[in-house]
This record gives C-alpha cells, sequence and structure tokens, in this order.
C-alpha cells in the first residue's frame, strides 16, 4: 500500500451525474485519483464491504477503472466486481450493485456526451440502493476535493478485468463478471418474453441502434439471442472508445438516420435507440415519433398489461421540465404524481419508499423501481411487451392515447456551448424580473405566474432550489428555462415550452408551428438571442 502525496484541484464539483470533464483534464497527474480518494474519504463504513466498477467503454474507461481497482484495494474494501472488459452500463450497474448488496459503485461514464482522446469522461458514485449519490454526498465530496493532500493505492500491477472470474489484489478479491446475464434475468421477471417472441416471429421489424455505445451486447443478447429477433436488428453494437466517431445521444439530430428510416415508405415496425451508458432512449414508430414526455406518459397507462407490473402503479414521478403528460395518466389510476428537480437521484427517495413505480425525464430517460437509474433498453422491452399484447402499432396506441388525455405538445430547444458567463447573465436578469411578470401579457399571451421551482423532498424534507425558471400562461401553457449540468464545455441552455391540447381535431398539428407563439414569447421574455447571440438552437427535440 501507497500514499502519495497530492494537492487539490478547484474544478471537482459533481454537477447532476457526477463529475465530467474533458479527457486531458482527467489525465492530469492525480486528477483522478484524486476525486476517486474524495469519494471515499467521503464514506463510511465499506470496510471488507463490494464495491462495483465499471462504464461505458469510453476512451480512458479501462486505465481508469485499473486505478479504481487498486485505490479500493488500498482504502480497505473486501472485493471489487467489474464488468467484463471495463464495459457496465448504468442500469445494469445499479442493478449489480442492488442484487449483490454492494456498498456502493463507481460507473465510469460521459452519458450520452461524446467520447475519444479528446471528448468526454466522468466518474459518479452509487450508493448501496444503486441510486446516484444524493447532494448531501456529492457535496461532502466536494468539500474532501478541496482539501485533499494525500490518496492510497496499492502496487497490483495490472488486473486481468477481460476474463471472467476472480483473483486477488493486495488481499481484495477482484471479480470479473458478465456484464448482460444478471440484467437480462431481470428483464425476464418484468417482461412477457413469450409475447414478444411471438411478435418477432408474426414478422415485427425493430431496428435499434446501439450507437456504438454500451447497450449494443446487451440488445444483442436480449432482443437477438433470447427474444429471437432477427440478425441486424441490433445495429452499431461494438462499443467503441470514440463511439465511432459520433455524439451517443438518442435525439432527432444524432440519431436522424433512424428517424430518417422510420419516416420513409419501407419503414420497419419499432425503432429505438440508447445512448453511450444505456440510460436514455429514443422511441420512434413507423410514421411517428414518441416524445419522451409522451412515452413516460403511455408507458405508465399501459404498464399493467405487463407482468412486472400488473398490480398497477404505487404513483408516477416526473422531472419539473417533463410535460404534464403523465400527471392526466396518474390523476385518471388515482396514484400519486411527484414533480422533482432534474437529476435522477431526486427519484430515488421516492423509489425506496414506495411513492412511485414509474419516473421519467424529458430528457429521454424513463425507468421504474426495478433499479435506481433510468434504464433505456427496459423503455424498449416495455414499450415491444405492449405493442404484443394490444397489437396496434406505436401510432395507433398514440393516437388512441391522445384522443384519451389530451395532447401535451412540447419541445425542448438546447443552445450548447454557450459563454458561461453570458447564460449566468441571462438567468440572473430573468431571476430578477420574475415578480414584476404576472399579469403582464407577451404576444397575446398572459402570464398567470412566474418563479424559480423549489422542491420539498416528501420523503425525507430536503428543499432543493433554483432548479428552473417557469413561466406559466393562462390556459395551462408554460415555458421552463435552466442551465444544465451535464456538458463539460460552456454552458447548455435549454428551454422548454409546452401547450396542453384537448381537441382530437387538433392533435395532428406540427409541433414547432404549434409552440411557434410560446417559443417567441420565451424569447421576448428572456432574451435568448440577444444574450447568447445564436439565431437558433443547436438541437430542437
Amino acid at each position: 500500500m501507497t500514499t502519495v502525496a497530492t494537492k487539490p484541484f478547484a474544478d471537482q464539483k459533481p454537477g447532476t451525474s457526477g463529475l465530467r470533464k474533458k479527457v486531458p483534464v482527467f489525465q492530469q497527474p492525480h486528477y483522478a485519483e484524486n476525486f476517486i480518494q474524495s469519494v471515499f474519504d467521503s464514506l463510511e463504513g465499506f470496510e471488507g464491504k463490494t464495491l462495483v466498477i465499471g462504464g461505458d467503454g469510453r476512451y480512458f474507461n479501462r486505465e481508469v477503472i485499473q486505478t479504481a481497482i487498486a485505490m479500493a484495494a488500498a482504502n480497505g474494501f473486501g472485493k471489487v466486481m467489474v464488468g467484463q472488459g471495463g464495459i457496465l452500463s448504468t442500469p445494469a450497474a445499479s442493478h449489480v450493485i442492488r442484487k449483490y448488496k454492494a456498498f456502493g459503485g463507481l460507473i465510469l461514464s460521459a452519458s450520452h456526451n461524446p467520447g475519444g482522446p479528446h471528448e468526454d469522461f466522468g466518474i459518479k458514485y452509487n450508493t448501496g440502493n444503486g441510486g446516484p449519490a444524493p447532494e448531501k454526498i456529492t457535496d461532502a465530496i466536494f468539500e474532501k476535493s478541496k482539501t485533499i493532500s494525500r490518496f492510497l493505492i496499492a502496487d497490483i500491477g495490472k488486473v486481468d478485468i477481460d476474463t471472467i472470474g476472480k483473483s486477488d489484489a493486495a488481499g481484495m478479491t477482484v471479480e470479473v463478471i458478465d456484464p448482460v446475464a444478471d440484467y437480462a434475468e431481470l428483464m425476464e421477471t418484468l417482461f412477457d418474453f413469450d409475447a414478444i417472441r411471438r411478435l418477432f416471429k408474426s414478422g415485427f421489424r425493430v431496428r435499434f441502434d446501439a450507437m456504438h455505445a454500451v447497450t449494443g451486447p446487451y440488445a444483442k443478447e436480449i432482443l437477438e439471442k433470447r427474444l429471437g429477433a432477427p440478425d441486424h436488428t441490433a445495429r452499431n453494437y461494438h462499443p467503441l472508445p470514440d463511439f465511432g466517431g459520433h455524439h451517443p445521444d438518442p435525439n432527432l439530430v444524432h440519431a436522424k438516420h433512424l428517424y430518417d428510416e422510420m419516416m420513409g415508405p419501407e419503414a420497419p415496425d419499432f425503432g429505438a435507440a440508447s445512448d453511450g451508458d444505456g440510460d436514455r432512449n429514443l422511441i420512434i414508430g413507423k410514421g411517428i415519433f414518441i416524445t419522451p414526455s409522451d412515452s413516460l406518459a403511455m408507458l405508465a397507462a399501459n404498464a399493467h398489461l405487463t407482468p412486472g407490473y400488473k398490480a398497477g402503479l404505487k404513483g408516477i414521478a416526473r422531472s419539473m421540465p417533463t410535460s404534464g403528460a403523465a400527471d392526466r395518466v396518474a390523476e385518471k389510476l388515482g396514484v400519486g404524481m411527484y414533480e422533482t428537480p432534474t437529476g435522477w437521484k431526486f427519484f430515488g427517495n421516492l423509489l425506496d419508499a414506495g411513492m412511485a413505480t414509474i419516473c421519467g425525464e424529458e430528457s429521454a430517460g424513463t425507468g421504474s423501481d426495478h433499479v435506481r437509474e433510468k434504464d433505456g433498453l427496459w423503455a424498449v422491452l416495455l414499450w415491444l411487451n405492449i405493442l404484443a399484447v394490444r397489437s396496434e402499432s406505436a401510432k395507433e396506441i398514440a393516437t388512441k392515447h391522445w384522443a384519451t388525455y389530451g395532447r401535451n405538445y412540447y419541445s425542448r430547444h438546447d443552445y450548447e456551448e454557450v459563454e458561461s458567463d453570458k447564460a449566468n447573465a441571462l438567468v440572473d436578469e430573468l431571476r430578477a424580473k420574475l415578480a414584476s411578470l404576472p399579469g403582464t401579457t407577451v404576444r397575446g399571451l398572459k402570464i398567470e405566474k412566474a418563479d424559480d421551482f423549489a422542491y420539498h423532498d416528501p420523503v425525507d424534507g430536503s428543499v432543493s432550489k433554483n432548479q428552473g425558471i417557469r413561466i406559466l400562461f393562462e390556459g395551462g401553457s408554460r415555458a421552463v428555462i435552466r442551465l444544465s449540468g451535464t456538458g463539460t464545455s460552456g454552458a447548455t441552455l435549454r428551454l422548454y415550452v409546452e401547450r396542453y391540447e384537448p381537441d382530437p381535431a387538433r392533435h395532428d398539428l406540427d409541433t414547432q408551428e404549434a409552440l411557434a407563439d410560446l417559443l417567441g414569447a420565451a424569447d421576448d421574455i428572456a432574451g435568448i438571442r440577444a444574450h447568447t447571440g445564436r439565431k437558433g438552437p443547436s438541437v430542437i427535440t
């Protein structure tokens, strides 16, 4: 065991999903070691316990896993479980932590961000419930990082993480596990695999794009081997350190090829994609894009058709920027509806307390109480199970859902890599005039309420302030503006707009046209173009 002297780095404050920086930042001597040691120094009672380690296979993943194993041994963990080849999707890691009652886990990923020698890398800590560390722990990690003076590491050489089995590392057991097996077995308990097999045997065609990211091996095993989908149903299924040079974000910009195929004359019946670490999803039916907000609502409304959820839902939770479509489902089902800040960690308390069963975020994350992370492939399998039981297309299911509940026209406009000072100035100026907005009219829209969303956790009583600025208009329309915490360069300014339409005769409008006046009003109120200098958003979803 070696104690290595070190000095603090000033920029190791975890965001909504751990610490994310460019690879060259993490490659600085002691940078990764400092953060990992700060995590361990923030925890108590892990001596002799199990730590799960895995990642999405991005550049620098394997090197940091070797470092983390050596540091776990030096700090007193009794066992490390690591995915073969360093691969472990974020939802699979959550399941492994929970199934084997591990103390916690280190997940090495920057989620949907690009990978490569000059792109993004990340480390986050998940607690024993399988979920991302709550703010009290991430705050403690940051405090430790500001005063760290040493880290502990064992001289164990390079550990073989490519061969399944157990080995010894300075008295600590290292167990390399099949990254897919436990997760696949869990999915078999939740869904009717026989019904989905029959769906595929009927000629139902699916395109699943793994985007050269972590879900490739999972999709090959589950969709093709266990469910009998034809070869090549899973595409781009080899995880690559740079994701094949592409951006592994399953949206209509970075997965445009899938969208174009699904809108074409020879479209398959169902299209889907997942992101870098496997926790996000994109759902596209033949001729129809299902927004993440609508997908959450439709999955919640139909979950009872599957074995794992036939008893019904305990409640539904959504992040504040996510549309209110799921609220109407919760009302009809007579279950609780919870609106939280953005960040999956806020769902953890609700799930652990048995207050919610299905959760979702507009940023393409959906999941349930089977793990404590959002889960991209789970959402795809739930859709397939529903399609198999209802014997209807995704478009038919969506149309009937809107006829029952009304349609929430909804869109998110992202302004990426905005200069941080300009983005912060916009938010600061907007906050300063919130009190003066109610009662005023912008582009014919009367503002009913304006605030900065604060969340009061119904389980532990904690309060999270400044979680996004809301402009609420008469009639139920709204605009939300917030800065994202998932990027590594500059700031990402997100604008969300939403309008509820109960009339089925108006459910086939173009989304951007239906929201045009709201988008204009939001820009007038916040001065987005004036502050950013942008003529339009980088990405529209």
